[in-house]
Parts: structure tokens; C-alpha cells; sequence
């Protein structure tokens, strides 16, 4: 059987090229439509493609809609798949406009919309933070607009882009004052999302499902909270895959990420929901998206448990079947660096000896070297790079992980 796919998005963000080795690797016929440059396609991505349409910006619906369906026309196209965060609404109008099975324009959207998200999870009796929509209709009336809101919603409260990824524009503000600094600095978010902050330790909770069922799962928690690590440059940003998923904790959210799937209608690929667990022993939803987690999150799992899930991920999409063991063999923490100073990294101190005492438990160095410009750490949570290590108990992980955040330090100058 025959088995063609349009992906979006081939080769950018760089974790997309795995998935499209993976949906070839399962005897996917793989039709890329992205806006990197056809000529600059990477050899693995281009090896992996049976055809290519580049676009001028793959995320002009309108004009891509259009442009693939004039390029596919006469062709017989089997699914439509994305697994980045902004185009999740054009693969369903894709779908919905050559009507294909997957998930429609109104599921996709409840995964994309926080405040629908959070609506349709409150109303399948879940808790969920308090929030409210805010629209901007001009640069005037959304500082009243917040104002009112935030009111309501009461201190301490989180301002975010109603349509986002990650915790970019997203704001903690304990009083009104932080509140003034967050309406300046989110000045250009058409909608924005004001709510509750919720007290607690911060988790994922990750899924391949099929037809809404989940084949994998994977809970790893924030160290510390997303919102605490981007509002300091010196903290070294730590995530640790949980190799006990048995945990009454986990098992807390875990129940809870399920019940999520089914008020939403996920359908089948990857999901990555964020999660609260309060002082009071309360899981709380945080927000989800039908698509995998960021920052070499999918690389944390198949470290976890020594499988590959790009290829899983497409077997599932494509076959509706999962054959990776589901054993979990360690705990995976990646810990992100950030260089003092500003320009191109000068030197990395602590690495060398790090490695003399944890190498065996390293399993990838991604660190910037000297003479490699510094990236935007406000804008990428890989920052100046990251290390990678595993240990099957899960004090010996945090320890490992928590030393390279304190025992390793890059500068930059120049």
C-alpha cells in the first residue's frame, strides 16, 4: 500500500529534517512544501524528499494553499502532517480543503487557541488557571483592556500571546507595576491571554496518540519553572525526563494529560502539554499543543529509553501502529548554557573537568566553542548550547545535570 505525504516544513526548524528521514524510513513517499530554499536543502532532507515546493513564506495560508494544490494537482495525496507549532492551522486547511482524514480546522484551533484550549478543558471539568482574552484593537485601548483584566484575574497573573509557542512574550507580574512593564513589552501581540499564575513545580507531559490514544507517553520537569528561567541570563535552564512514570505525582498528571487529549479530539502524531502540580497535591493544565516540545525534547526521549521517535512518530501518523519498546531506561536532562558577556565565545571553563568525572553519562555536546557568536538567549531556550546526560536513578541525573550548570561556565567578548 501506497502512502503519500505532504509535509510542511521539511527542513526548518532543524529537528523537521528527522522527522522527514523518519516518515521515508516507514515507506512514506515524503512531498515537501517549505520556504528554505530548494538549492539549500540539506543532502540528508533533499535524500528523503520524493518532491519539493518551495513558497515564498510558508506561512501565507492563502498563497500556499493555492500554490500546493496547483503543484499536486492530479496526484493522490494521503495526509497532510506539520510538527511545528505555526503551521498547524494551514496542514488542517490543507487537509480540510482536499479532505483528507486528520484533524480539522476547529480541533487544531483548540490546541492552538489558548483561550478556546482553556475553555474546552474547563468544560470538561478539569481545573484549569483562571484567564481572559484580550484583543488589541489599537496601541491605546490595550493598556485599559489589561488593566481591567488583570483586575479580575487578581495577583499574581501571567500575560501571553493568545496564539504562542514556548514562553516567548510571556510575562510574570506580581504587581501592578510589572503589569506596566509587560502591556509596553508585549505592544506588538495582537491578542494576548491574562491569567492566573499557578504556584507549583512545572512539568510536560508528552504523547504520540493514535486516533487520540496515546502509544507513548513522557513526563519531564522544568528546572527551574520556563518563566524563572528566562527572566535571569546566569541561570543555566535544566530539564530532566522521568524514568518513573509510576510515581503517584506523575501518575497525577498523567491522568490528567488524558483526559486533556479527549476534551480537545486530539487525533493521531505528537502532543506537549505543560503542567502544574501544587503544594495542595492539585495537577493543574498549563497548555498544549498537537505537535512535539522544542529544544531537542524528542532527542531527551529517544535518550530516555533508546528508541527513535521521528520514525515512530511517522509510523504511528502514516500506519497507525508504534513498535518502539515502551521500556523507560533513564533519566535524560539536557541543561542549556549561557555565556557571559556579549560577541563570540571566548572560552569555556569547567567543561574539561566536568567531562573527567561524568563523561560516561554524556550523551551529546551541543556547547558553542570559541569563535562561534553568541545566540539571542531571550529568543532560542538552546541559548549557547546545551549538554545532554542520562543515569538511570533519578537523584544521580539531577546531581549530573545540576553540576553542569553550576561547574561550567562560557564567556563571550569581542
Amino acid at each position: 500500500m501506497d502512502m503519500r505525504v505532504v509535509f510542511l516544513g521539511p527542513a526548518y526548524p532543524p529537528e523537521m529534517q528527522h522527522f522527514t528521514r523518519g516518515l521515508a524510513e516507514v515507506g512514506a513517499e515524503v512531498y515537501g512544501i517549505g520556504d528554505t530554499r530548494a538549492a539549500n536543502l540539506p543532502p540528508s532532507v533533499r535524500a528523503h524528499l520524493s518532491a519539493y515546493l518551495e513558497v515564498p513564506r510558508i506561512l501565507d495560508e492563502d498563497d500556499v494553499i493555492e500554490r500546493a494544490s496547483k503543484w499536486l494537482r492530479g496526484r493522490e495525496i494521503d495526509r497532510v502532517l506539520t510538527n511545528w507549532e505555526p503551521t498547524v492551522i494551514l496542514a488542517a486547511r490543507l487537509r480540510e480543503r482536499w479532505g483528507l482524514p486528520g484533524m480539522s480546522v476547529d480541533a487544531v484551533n483548540g490546541f492552538r487557541d489558548k483561550q478556546l484550549m482553556k475553555d474546552r478543558v474547563k468544560a470538561a471539568g478539569l481545573r484549569v488557571p483562571f484567564s481572559e482574552r484580550v484583543v488589541r484593537t489599537s496601541r491605546a485601548e490595550i493598556g485599559p483592556s489589561i488593566r481591567e483584566a488583570a483586575e479580575r484575574v487578581g495577583y499574581p497573573l501571567i500575560i501571553k500571546p493568545i496564539a504562542g509557542a514556548g514562553s516567548a512574550d510571556t510575562y510574570l507580574c506580581r504587581d501592578a507595576a510589572q503589569l506596566e512593564q509587560a502591556i509596553v513589552r508585549t505592544a506588538h501581540v495582537p491578542e494576548l491571554s491574562v491569567e492566573e499564575y499557578i504556584e507549583g513545580e512545572e512539568f510536560t507531559y508528552d504523547t504520540i496518540c493514535i486516533e487520540g490514544s496515546p502509544v507513548y507517553e513522557n513526563v519531564a520537569s522544568y528546572l527551574p519553572k520556563p518563566l524563572e528561567a528566562r527572566s535571569e541570563e546566569w541561570i543555566s535552564p535544566v530539564i530532566i525526563t522521568v524514568r518513573d512514570l509510576q510515581q503517584p505525582k506523575m501518575q497525577t498528571g498523567i491522568a490528567l494529560g488524558r483526559k486533556v487529549l479527549k476534551a480537545l479530539g486530539m487525533g493521531d502524531g505528537f502532543t506537549h502539554m505543560e503542567w502544574f502540580f501544587t503544594p495542595k497535591g492539585e495537577a493543574v493544565f498549563g497548555e498544549i499543543g498537537c505537535r512535539p516540545g522544542g529544544a531537542r525534547l524528542v532527542d531527551q526521549m529517544n535518550f530516555t529509553g533508546d528508541v527513535d521517535l521521528f520514525r515512530e512518530w511517522a509510523r504511528a501518523c502514516c500506519w497507525h501502529a508504534f513498535e518502539a519498546p515502551r521500556e523507560r531506561k533513564y533519566n535524560c536532562g539536557i541543561i542549556f548554557k549561557r555565556a557571559k558577556g556579549q560577541g563570540r565565545i571566548t572560552a569555556i571553563h569547567g567543561l574539561d573537568s566536568y567531562k573527567a568525572r561524568f563523561g560516561k553519562h554524556i550523551v551529546d555536546d551541543q556547547l558553542l566553542r570559541p569563535g562561534a557568536m553568541r545566540r539571542d538567549w531571550k529568543q532560542t531556550l538552546v541559548s549557547d548550547g546545551f549538554l545532554m546526560v542520562r543515569h538511570p536513578d533519578w537523584d544521580e541525573a539531577k546531581r549530573i545535570s545540576f553540576a553542569a550548570a553550576t561547574d561550567i561556565t562560557m564567556f563571550a567578548g569581542g
